[in-house]
This record gives C-alpha cells, structure tokens and sequence, in this order.
C-alpha cells in the first residue's frame, strides 16, 4: 500500500502453528529409544568382556593413570543409536547443488563404523536439503565469466586479514554495494558466515551487558553470546509477551545483586528460523525495543534474498525500514550461492567493528573470487548487472494483474458452459476440438 511492500500485511491477526505429534508418535519415540539404550547397554557389556568386536577409541593401557581424553557415556549415543543409521548422513556429494544432483556411492563392511567408495556414481538425487534458494550455485560459463576473470586476477587467496593487508578493492565494492542493496549506511563483510555472529557479538556487548535470546536462536548466535561474556537470558519463541516481561524485570530491577542499570540490553533474534520455519514477528519486536530503549539484532542469513518483494529479507517484507534494526546481519552462503556474511547499519557501528571485530583482527579475508561471486548475485537481483531476472515487470500497467483475473474467471465460466452445452451434432466436431482447445490454451496462458 502506497508504494510500501506488504504494507497491511502484519495488520491482520499474526497466526503461526506448528503441527503437533500425535500422542501414539511420541510414546512410540521414547519406547525407541528406550529399547535402543538398553541394547546399547548390553553391547557395551558384550565389548567390554570381549563377546564383540570393540571399534571405538580407546585409552592406551600406559594411560591408564591420565586423565581420560573423554567420557566414555559421552559417546553412548554415537557409538550405539546414531552408527545404526550412519548412512542416511553426511553424504559426499560430486555435482552442483541443485535440484538435483550426484553422490559418491560408498558401503560399509563393518555396519557403518567405516566406510569405502567404489568409485561409482548415483546420478540424479533430489535434493532436499540445500541452501541454494535463487539457484545461484551453478557452474554456466556465461555467468561466471566475471568470476573466472577475478580469479585470474586476484588467484584464490588474499594470506591476510582485513586490518593488514587483506582489504582489497572488491571487498570495498562489495561492501557499498551490500549497503546500497539494504539500504543503509554502510556494511562490513566477513569470510565465513558462522563467524560472524560468533566473532562480532562479543565485540558489541561485554559484561555488563543484557543478551535476551530467543530460545530457538541458531547455535552462532548461541556461541556468540556465550563468548561476550554478558548475562544471557532466553525469551519463549516469538512470544512477544515473554520477551516484554524481560524486558520490564530488566529495567525495574537492573543488574544482579548490584541492581545498577545495565550497561545495554541488546535482543537476538532470527528473520528466518531455520529449524521451524517460522518468521520473528519484526514489527511488535521494534515495537517493544523502542519502548524499553534497548538494541536489536536481526539475523537474516536464511531470508535475505529469499523472503521480501525484491529480496532484502523479512524487513521488506513487512514493509519497515531498515533503520529499525540496529544491527543487521546476513550471509551470502544460501541465497547469492557463495561464502561469508555481512554486518550492516548505521556507519558509526560498522567503524567499530572494522576495529574491534575478531573476526577483522584475526581471520584471513574473503577469497576475491567468492566476493564476485556474491556482486554478480546481488547485481542480478537488483536489476543491475543489464538483464531483467532481477527486475520486476514495472512496465506493466498496475491493472493489469486484475484483468489478467477476470478473464481467466470468463474464460472458466465460458468453458464450463461449453461443456454442458448440446450443439448441432454438425458444429459438435468443431466446437469440442477447436473452440475448447483455444480456451484451454488462453487458460492455461493466463
């Protein structure tokens, strides 16, 4: 509405349901796993007096008196429930990821403790799990000439970080462009799109500092706060109710013991969740960080370019601007086909991080080519690198979607009358081949 993507959507009732096992389902689960333990039990008691063949690792006698490497319970579940299925995972693939692709064949001799390849192939798997959403990890020699040229150009590596000598100028022209393409002031990008979260929270928020964190947050976001060293508390999943009640004890109650303000509250959250599914309810989120003063953290590795009327992720999506999140982050590992992520915003934050990032600091930069790679995506879906995949039909006139409508409703109705009519057994040949295929033609056109 008025020139704003999906501006009355979030005006209607926000309804999100996630499917339920049945009771049978779960108590058939547990009874599983139950039976699974105490088999794993038993084989354990049959390898420890040497009835079975011991494959794990195992502590060298002349260490018997160190301190063990490991838990031997720690590995219970891998040694004995996940080994029986082994083979349904971690699948070596020898294609591209599309829609469909091809896998290294391999077998087990030993039931899944180890495996070997036969050097066959299994040609047209379907894929299922990939995060290629656009289709942008593809090997066509027309769209990966810029690439090819780049890779000559710069090889394969840059052997620096970004704070000596590893910023070059396409990391530069990547970085206004991300700003550009967000909307924003301006952007920093990272070689590897899990460190950026896990490296880049600490250098935002320390001791002293409040992390509120959705309970479904990826593991990065996780491990990042963990690392900062701030105080964590978990918030129910989008339940914007919980979230407001932290939110309040925060403020009334400030910090443990000392009840001193906190030094900042920042809220982590996910665009995209990937487990569920679900989308974070943007709006009521900003809503309530604007109301209690703290900072927001959107992760939207799984939703920009895939979610949004022209790809800048569930900020567009629910029509708000992009000056409502303070820290915006992504990766360019799903939607643009390629490695890394990007923290963008306002340009005193992204000054910041060029200097206190870890991640600028002590990781090597991103690979020159990679960084074409995610150009030539983002200028695709921007309508700027001269084709029209990325542009909308804008030279259609606004009507034109209703008329397209309204006659594919006449072009039904009249076939439907077309065929329950009786014509003269003269014109029934013609009107049951000719007229009828034309309007199943227009129908199927439109």
């Amino acid at each position: 509405k008025n020139g704003v993507s999906n501006g009355t959507l979030y005006k209607k009732t926000f309804i999100e349901h996630f499917e339920q096992a049945p009771m049978y389902v779960a108590v058939f689960t547990f009874v599983g796993f139950a039976v699974g333990t105490i088999f794993g039990y038993l084989r354990d008691f049959m390898r420890a007096w040497g009835l079975e063949k011991r494959n794990i690792a195992t502590e060298r006698e002349q260490q018997k008196d160190f301190v063990p490497l490991y838990q031997d319970f720690e590995n219970f579940y891998t040694r004995n429930l996940y080994l029986r299925i082994r083979d349904n995972w971690n699948r070596p693939i020898c294609s591209v990821p599309g829609p469909q692709f091809d896998l290294m064949e391999r077998v087990t001799d030993d039931y899944n403790w180890t495996f070997r390849f036969t050097g066959r192939t299994i040609k047209n798997v379907i894929n299922m799990g990939s995060y290629n959403y656009l289709g942008f990890a593809e090997t066509d020699v027309n769209a990966l000439k810029t690439v090819t040229r780049e890779l000559e150009k710069y090889g394969t590596g840059v052997c620096s970080t970004r704070q000596e000598m590893g910023t070059l100028d396409k990391h530069v022209e990547l970085e206004k462009l991300v700003a550009k393409f967000l909307g924003v002031e301006d952007a920093m990008v990272f070689g590897m799109g899990f460190a950026t979260n896990s490296m880049n929270i600490p250098a935002l928020v320390g001791k002293g500092c409040l992390i509120l964190s959705d309970e479904l947050n990826h593991t990065s976001l996780v491990l990042g706060a963990r690392l900062s060293g701030a105080t964590i508390r978990i918030f129910k999943h989008n339940n914007m109710q919980s979230l407001e009640k932290l939110l309040r004890d925060a403020i009334i109650y400030g910090q443990p013991r000392t009840h001193r303000a906190w030094r900042k509250i920042i809220i982590l959250v996910e665009g995209i969740y990937s487990m569920e599914g679900s989308i974070v309810r943007l709006p009521e989120i900003v809503s309530l960080k604007n109301k209690y003063k703290a900072y927001l953290y959107l992760d939207e590795a799984h939703s920009i370019g895939a979610v949004g009327a022209t790809g800048r992720g569930v900020v567009e999506y629910f029509g708000m601007s992009p000056n409502d999140v303070d820290v915006l982050m992504g990766t360019f590992t799903k939607s643009f086909g390629a490695a890394g992520g990007y923290i963008a915003g306002k340009k005193g934050l992204v000054d910041f991080l060029r200097a206190h990032s870890h991640s600028a600091v002590y990781a090597t930069s991103m690979c020159p080519a990679v960084a074409e790679q995610i150009i030539r995506a983002m200028k695709c879906l921007m309508g700027l690198d001269g084709t029209t995949q990325g542009k909308p039909p804008s030279f259609l006139p606004s009507f034109l979607p209703s008329l397209i409508s309204a006659a594919t409703r006449a072009s039904l109705w009249v076939w439907v009358l077309l065929a329950q009519a009786k014509p003269h057994p003269a014109a029934r040949k013609y009107c049951n081949g000719s007229v009828k295929e034309i309007l199943l033609i227009v129908i199927l056109i439109l």
